[in-house]
């Protein structure tokens, strides 16, 4: 299976990993429609000045009128559900916001698609976040591990992932879940790898003079931006239909570990210091993935490997600096 597009929806397309997305696929097939939608500026004027054959649609997705009107102009062959309030740590202090708007914009993406009668895959792109605090006898974890969201922000997603689940079995629509582990994202500082590298280019350049951390003891998996986004794309060319997809890199180690790693890079003494405020009521301290399904069906692998990652995480940040 090798399903061909004409045209591609990106729900949040101005976001990091929407923008990552959009790149990747306009180098693997200049033919293709790029169709987007933003709300907050994130990385628009980056798009238009280097993509100018995107086109980018503001819309809050809260407004269902406005976004159906929008993908029946369109009618694109391929969506990816990337829209979504994303911070772990801040969806702790803004239950209801993450909550209302995270289940809110992705009903109304599968209803306009049912009244639509579109026959759009829809790419959901969901997170291992959704999975929580698992034991380590059920590591590594596969699809059919039961959800069990350690926070508000995942528990939208669990919401996200259950009703995209609904639409398939009971109305039938075209769709594909993913949840995605750690991978790196320099157009980020709120995760783990990129706060690090960001803090680490900022001491270089004499900005800061220590660099802060939260809990270092969860144990993940990790795998680049660039495998992340092809693993995006080959689910929706070769993916099946219905299913759940768990996609994640190789390697496995401790965030104490990767500061570490990062480090050793570094051309400058690092100082660190542990601060209270990057703590999570609630944290994940073991994200191991099962890929087997999903590398059994689409044939993709990471072809990045984890130290030259490193350097390119690092690089970004040393650039933007």
């Amino acid at each position: 299976m090798n399903r061909k597009f004409k045209s591609c929806f990106i729900t949040g397309a101005t976001g990091s990993a929407g923008s990552y997305l959009a790149e990747y696929i306009i180098k693997k097939d200049k033919k293709i429609k790029i169709y987007g939608t933003y709300r907050s500026k994130g990385y628009l004027n980056y798009l238009r000045k280097n993509y100018k054959k995107i086109k980018l649609y503001k819309i809050d997705l809260n407004n269902f009128l406005r976004l159906k009107k929008v993908l029946n102009k369109t009618k694109p062959d391929v969506i990816f559900h990337f829209a979504s309030k994303v911070d772990v740590r801040k969806s702790f202090f803004y239950p209801i916001k993450f909550i209302q708007n995270n289940n809110l914009i992705t009903i109304n993406l599968l209803e306009t698609v049912r009244q639509l009668k579109l026959k759009s895959l829809i790419v959901v792109c969901g997170t291992s976040e959704v999975y929580g605090n698992v034991s380590k006898k059920d590591i590594p974890i596969k699809e059919n591990q039961i959800m069990k969201p350690a926070s508000p922000y995942a528990a939208s997603k669990a919401f996200q992932d259950l009703i995209s689940q609904v639409y398939f079995n009971s109305f039938n629509l075209n769709i594909i879940i993913t949840r995605m582990f750690s991978y790196t994202n320099s157009r980020r500082t709120n995760l783990f790898q990129s706060s690090f590298a960001n803090q680490i280019a900022k001491i270089e350049k004499g900005k800061l003079k220590k660099l802060k951390h939260g809990n270092l003891n969860s144990i993940r998996t990790v795998v680049d931006s660039e495998d992340a986004m092809s693993a995006y794309w080959s689910v929706a060319k070769k993916g099946r239909i219905g299913e759940i997809y768990n996609i994640g890199g190789n390697k496995s180690i401790s965030v104490k570990q990767y500061l570490n790693e990062l480090i050793k890079l570094s051309n400058k003494k690092i100082k660190t210091e542990k601060d209270k405020k990057l703590f999570r009521p609630q944290d994940v301290t073991l994200q191991i993935p099962n890929v087997n399904k999903f590398k059994k069906h689409t044939k993709w692998s990471p072809k990045i490997k984890f130290k030259e990652s490193l350097k390119k995480l690092l690089e970004d940040f040393r650039s933007q600096t």
